[in-house]
């Protein structure tokens, strides 16, 4: 008996993957060359890169996720076709934890060991004695051995506020995707409308927070290992939460569409997963970096 095989759709040559590639280049170059500049308060073209590589970006998404809808839309995509979707997303955000484990491991090592080594910890008195004499270990490293002072970035007030902003997010977003799994249209539209409205109050959140910590605390990326860590770390992850943001409000419109039914909304689960592991990040964030 010959076996019958379901079709399995596969896309024609497409530009998008040399275009994002291009716009992360420009990205990463623009994005070290800035802080670089910042750093030594000097001009050049960092911004102008980063600028750049944004708009190329966004100009990927669009046409990549438009081509997307399109094929979807088409009944070009089968069961097959959506299991591997299904592994691949998985797998990217399987990458996104290690990449996130590799900040954290960057915290862990000049908190835990590095720091403590440089105080004179683990039998290392002489280190201290002649590297920097008098320097104290302490976490968070609000006084380097260069000099350099600064003062800490407390878990009260915004730090706070945009946590309870995210885990609400993620309440709201649940419910939107029982709507969806329900076909109760509406609402799944409010829902989903208010995690857009809640993803954006904690961007705008996170900036008031930079602008706080640059004028008011004097933490900057200049400040030594606890600025750079901080930074990096928030900063990072407020880029997943634009890139997560963004999805979103595509899905938004994709179900003002009428797009998606109860058994076929993959794009909307995937985006859900997306947005449950960036908040699942920022509490650990919160716990390490502001609490502990």
């Amino acid at each position: 008996m010959q076996q019958q095989y379901e079709k399995y759709y596969v896309p024609a040559q497409s530009p998008w993957p040399i275009v994002g590639a291009v716009a992360l280049f420009l990205i990463a170059v623009g994005a070290g060359n800035f802080v670089i500049e910042l750093t030594r308060d000097q001009t050049g073209y960092g911004k102008h890169l980063l600028i750049a590589g944004i708009v190329t970006l966004l100009v990927m998404l669009v046409g990549w996720f438009k081509n997307q809808i399109d094929e979807s839309m088409s009944g070009m995509h089968s069961a097959q076709l959506g299991r591997s979707y299904r592994q691949g997303m998985s797998w990217f955000i399987f990458s996104e934890v290690m990449f996130f484990a590799a900040f954290f491991g960057a915290l862990f090592y000049a908190r835990m060991i590095s720091v403590p080594w440089l105080g004179g910890a683990s039998n290392n008195e002489m280190t201290n004695a002649v590297l920097w004499p008098g320097f104290e270990a302490m976490w968070p490293l609000i006084s380097t051995p260069g000099g350099t002072t600064t003062q800490q970035m407390g878990a009260a007030g915004l730090p706070t506020i945009n946590t309870i902003i995210l885990l609400v997010s993620s309440v709201t977003l649940h419910f939107a995707h029982v709507g969806l799994e329900q076909n109760k249209r509406r609402q799944l539209t409010w829902m989903l409308g208010a995690t857009i409205l809640l993803g954006c109050s904690f961007l705008v959140l996170q900036v008031e927070e930079y602008i706080h910590a640059y004028h008011e605390l004097g933490l900057t990326l200049q400040s030594g290992v606890y600025g750079n860590t901080f930074f990096m770390l928030t900063g990072f992850h407020g880029m997943h939460v634009t890139l997560g943001t963004i999805i979103l409000i595509v899905m938004f419109f994709r179900v003002l569409k009428g797009h998606f039914t109860p058994h076929n909304h993959f794009a909307f689960q995937a985006g859900s997963w997306y947005w449950h592991f960036v908040d699942v990040v920022w509490v650990m964030l919160y716990l390490f970096v502001y609490v502990l």
